[in-house]
């Protein structure tokens, strides 16, 4: 051929073709990419799909835990779980009044009298803004935070669930059971990718007057976010750091491990080799 010679004329994909490239971008991501319209208004499966998650976001936020339902009578006696309420008596007064679900209710705290005090972690579990996040990850996460904080002789508090709960009630639960560092397990602010979503945020001593810059967040613990075992090691890496340096927030930052490196971490909170 003379390189002189003009290119052949390249092909036009066909519509199969166009199809498979969409579908394998589209399971890369939950964002609605390569989605399609009709003139200027989605197509109809996109549509349905935006109501229905939409649906499930809503359901996750007004939904009620019970916690013998939703995590079953083995989980509760396993882990000797009980639950305390914060001053947000019903969902309605916790979403329109956030300040109230950051304290513990004072008739509650009695509870609290039979838990041992100044454990290196307190494990707590938030409802939050999605009881389905709660129910979906903290089966699984909780037995892997407690098997890594054993694994490194760590002491740990009596686990408890929190109704009505925002995440600055870290504060009151730093005040009455004195640990080292609080893990809190609390449900995300559901999206239209996900309501399974949860949180861990982990405080260093938390007491009354602490806010965000004083804690620290693992967020998008779901099953195409953050696995519960990534998750675990994670937190307890954190923890570990937060237990060295004595404090939390701002001033630390996540030192994350190398890829092929396992979850179990040595006690300067970097893995073990």
């Amino acid at each position: 051929m003379n390189p002189s010679d003009p290119s052949p004329p390249r092909s036009e994909p066909t519509s199969e073709e166009i199809a498979r490239l969409v579908a394998k971008v589209r399971a890369l991501t939950p964002a609605r990419v390569l989605a399609g319209r009709i003139g200027t208004s989605y197509r109809t499966e996109t549509q349905l799909g935006l109501r229905e998650d939409y649906a499930a976001a809503v359901d996750a936020v007004h939904a009620d835990i019970d916690l013998e339902r939703d995590l079953g009578a083995e989980f509760l006696s396993r882990w000797d779980l009980f639950e305390v309420r914060t001053r947000a008596r019903s969902k309605s007064e916790f979403l329109l009044r956030p300040d109230l679900g950051r304290q513990l209710d004072e008739e509650d705290v009695k509870l609290f009298e039979g838990c041992p005090k100044g454990a290196d972690l307190q494990i707590v579990i938030g409802d939050g803004l999605s009881a389905t996040a709660v129910v979906a990850q903290v089966p699984a996460l909780l037995p892997m935070l407690v098997e890594e904080a054993q694994y490194h002789g760590l002491s740990l508090g009596r686990p408890f669930f929190i109704r009505n709960c925002r995440v600055g009630v870290l504060n009151d639960i730093g005040r009455l059971l004195d640990p080292t560092v609080v893990i809190l397990l609390v449900g995300e602010r559901p999206g239209l990718a996900t309501a399974e979503s949860l949180s861990a945020y982990l405080a260093y001593k938390p007491r009354p007057g602490h806010t965000d810059a004083n804690r620290n967040l693992i967020s998008n613990i779901h099953a195409r976010g953050t696995s519960p075992r990534d998750a675990a090691g994670r937190v307890l890496r954190l923890a570990l750091q937060m237990i060295r340096l004595g404090l939390s927030g701002v001033e630390i930052k996540e030192q994350l491990p190398e890829p092929a490196s396992t979850n179990h971490l040595d006690d300067q909170g970097t893995p073990a080799r």
